[in-house]
């Protein structure tokens, strides 16, 4: 069992690609949209932030979390995971959500992961499942319900969460395996697609480098890593929280229709002319963390 107070920062080794941050998010809507602004960390006297602590180490790289908790009172947790086309993107894009859900009494914590440019599928979802297992190994020090732990994603960071959610007891995606349980109870996909092999999916190039080829040579591991294709009795309640792009939907409704027939609670909300990326500016960013708020309030209480 890890101990979060002896645990070393380590440095990254690895070149990552740096295309997909906060700026060039906003570079990209800015001319459509003028009147948005940032949404940028605060300082909040009432959390406990620790910055890069080594949740999975590594003989070159050791991927690492940050964790925002508030001390002295178990709460349910919030595991975050960033998009950036599975190929950039960085876990800070995710502290002010972050920030917002440890205010309203979630312990959170945004977690890197392999990016394409280091490894392919499926290392990124064992990396997740890795860091859902050491926040459960240390859930008396973050002082974690180790039976409410939710995880979130935004784009491919909400495929991620998705999948991670619907491999629930799928041992396989383990790294390591022991008696630590990787399954979350709850999925919030903000933005991410479900299925890679799917009429409404409009996946390409990046979806091809992390999934090493194309759909037609690599048939099999687009399905594998489609939320939609492991969907069932085991997946858990989920939300769904979309803009007006389309294309990030796709597979959605069917994965809807799958878990009404299981009577798995869900609710989608549509922000309507909200672009992709809308999570991370204002004015939709409180819009946004006042329906995940919501929705993990009734799961968990």
């Amino acid at each position: 069992m890890f101990s979060i107070f002896s645990l070393q920062v380590c440095a990254q080794v690895s070149e990552v690609d740096t295309s997909y941050t906060l700026s060039s998010a906003y570079q990209k809507i800015i001319s459509k949209y003028p009147s948005i602004t940032k949404v940028l960390p605060g300082n909040y006297a009432s959390l406990t932030e620790i910055d890069d602590l080594v949740y999975l180490p590594g003989l070159r790289d050791s991927l690492k979390l940050d964790a925002i908790y508030t001390k002295n009172k178990t709460r349910p947790a919030v595991v975050l995971i960033h998009g950036g086309g599975w190929r950039s993107g960085n876990k800070s894009m995710m502290k002010p959500l972050a920030q917002h859900l440890a205010l309203k009494g979630y312990q959170c914590f945004s977690v890197e992961y392999s990016l394409s440019g280091q490894k392919i599928f499926p290392a990124a979802l064992k990396d997740i499942k890795a860091a859902v297992k050491f926040i459960r190994s240390n859930s008396d020090g973050f002082f974690v319900d180790s039976s409410k732990i939710a995880i979130l994603g935004c784009s491919a960071g909400g495929q991620l969460a998705a999948l991670a959610g619907t491999t629930n007891g799928e041992t396989r995606w383990e790294e390591k395996k022991d008696n630590i349980s990787a399954e979350v109870q709850a999925i919030v996909n903000i933005d991410g697609i479900v299925s890679f092999d799917h009429p409404e999916s409009k996946e390409g190039e990046a979806a091809a480098i992390w999934l090493g080829g194309s759909k037609e040579v690599q048939p099999d591991i687009w399905k594998e890593a489609s939320p939609l294709f492991h969907t069932g009795q085991h997946t858990p309640p989920t939300l769904f929280i979309n803009g007006k792009d389309a294309r990030f939907h796709a597979g959605r409704d069917d994965m809807i229709r799958i878990l009404d027939e299981y009577h798995i609670p869900h609710q989608t909300y549509l922000i309507p002319d909200a672009p992709h990326t809308f999570w991370l500016f204002n004015p939709w960013f409180e819009e946004t963390s006042d329906h995940i708020v919501t929705f993990l309030d009734k799961i968990f209480n």
